[in-house]
């Protein structure tokens, strides 16, 4: 089996959960569709809904001199959020999963994706 047919098997199997039906039609409308990217997120929630803000972490340069006695100030990072996400938790969770294949399927691939940037920086020499 191919992971073309076990997507679609998987994909046949959702919507067949989700509908009751064994087959779904299904159209996208993709006309006034944006892209966005996105290095940070933000999540929040309510008893019936999950909203992720997505956004840009940006780093600001530290101050020269800042207060007297103090020298120069720490740098801050902005997050710029950019879009907000709503959506019901059976969404979120259908979510979360294609996710977690996504991820899964890459480390397979190409290695497992190190979140510590010093570890990363260690392996990039």
């Amino acid at each position: 089996m191919t992971s073309d047919q076990s997507h679609n098997d998987a994909v046949n199997q959702q919507a067949a959960e989700q509908t009751g039906q064994r087959q779904v039609r299904l159209r996208i409308d993709e006309r006034e569709m944006r892209t966005s990217y996105t290095n940070a997120y933000r999540t929040n929630t309510t008893a019936e809904e999950v909203i992720i803000d997505f956004g840009m972490n940006l780093m600001t340069p530290a101050q020269q001199g800042g207060q007297e006695g103090q020298g120069q100030s720490q740098g801050e990072i902005l997050f710029k959020a950019n879009d907000r996400i709503v959506m019901n938790y059976y969404t979120a969770k259908r979510l979360a999963m294609t996710m977690s294949q996504i991820v899964r399927q890459y480390e397979q691939r190409f290695g497992e994706l190190k979140l510590n940037v010093n570890e990363r920086a260690k392996q990039g020499g």
